[in-house]
């Protein structure tokens, strides 16, 4: 009697294992990306929808940014010019976290200076806070209030395929030809 109940145990123990390990399946990876409603730089409302067919290359930062944006969209930029017949099937976005101060007729001039077709996205702050949340970026206003102020926030690039699914993101050490390889990588 004994031997079958730890002969019982056994199964039971086993039969969970299995469930854990095999059967179970795996936690859902973390969401990055998702539905948006914004301005563009021309004035235009957008939506994640707007971009649907093409890869996106995607950036949060502000214009009054001293180095991690302009590096970034650089980064951007010259990446997508080692892509050759490839480039016409991706968009770089520009997503302020600042749109107190990087209104359409400041972003306009700001993106065209990286040559590089980025659009450059603004929105309400509560649009603003709903894309960063999708897309797990962090940001907050640093100085004084009434005063001069810089933007804290997280520095990624990410790439979200035509469907308008997360691919991968870039750090900011990531190499322009590392991010290039990748995007011919992902579309072949």
């Amino acid at each position: 009697m004994l031997a079958s109940a730890v002969a019982g145990c056994a199964l039971l123990a086993a039969a969970l294992i299995l469930y854990h390990e095999v059967i179970r399946p795996p936690a859902a990876a973390a969401s990055i990306g998702g539905p948006f409603e914004l301005i563009d730089q021309d004035g235009s409302s957008v939506t994640d929808a707007t971009y649907r067919g093409k890869w996106l290359l995607v950036y949060f930062g502000y214009t009054y940014c001293p180095d991690a944006c302009p590096t970034a969209l650089n980064d951007m930029a010259e990446a997508l010019a080692g892509l050759g017949a490839l480039r016409a099937r991706v968009q770089p976005l520009f997503i302020t976290i600042d749109p107190e101060r990087d209104t359409q007729a400041v972003l306009k001039p700001y993106v065209a200076a990286f040559d590089a077709g980025i659009y450059g996205l603004t929105g309400s702050a509560e649009q603003i806070a709903k894309v960063a949340r999708e897309y797990r970026i962090e940001y907050r206003r640093d100085g004084a209030a009434g005063g001069e102020y810089g933007m804290a926030h997280s520095s990624a690039i990410f790439l979200i395929d035509p469907n308008g699914r997360f691919v991968t993101k870039f750090s900011q050490t990531t190499a322009p030809e590392t991010i290039a390889a990748t995007l011919r990588k992902a579309m072949s």
